[in-house]
């Protein structure tokens, strides 16, 4: 919902289609030209596709579940959050996420930055 008066967002009127890399199931609840901030809930085993957030930084928030982050040189690096844990992801870096775990995660993700809100790509570089 873009906006730029305080209001409260229902959970009802949160947009359910974004343009945002496949894999997730994400739920707009604010855009501004510099903001970003939604719910994204992923079925276990379930990976998005790799990409990154242009000068977007992203943080994370696991509410259930949990969330792994794939990220660095060839997609070497990871790491893994649990509900009540948070992630910061840089701007620019190239990553994917997913749901290692047999239940839905669900994540609460706030995103500042300017520009194209996602960029896909086929993959990290090896170094």
């Amino acid at each position: 919902m873009r906006s730029s008066e305080t209001r409260l967002i229902r959970a009802s009127e949160r947009r359910h289609e974004t343009v945002q890399t496949p894999g997730m199931a994400r739920e707009e609840a604010v855009r501004t030209p510099t903001m970003w901030a939604g719910i994204a809930r992923t079925a276990p085993l379930v990976f998005s596709g790799w990409h990154h957030h242009g000068r977007y930084e992203s943080v994370i928030h696991v509410l259930r579940g949990s969330v792994r982050l794939e990220y660095g040189a060839g997609g070497a690096s990871s790491l893994e959050a649990r509900a009540g844990e948070t992630v910061y992801v840089a701007p620019g870096e190239i990553h994917r996420e997913g749901n290692p775990g047999d239940v839905e995660s669900e994540i609460v993700v706030v995103r500042g930055g300017e520009g194209e809100i996602v960029v896909n790509v086929p993959g990290p570089a090896p170094d």
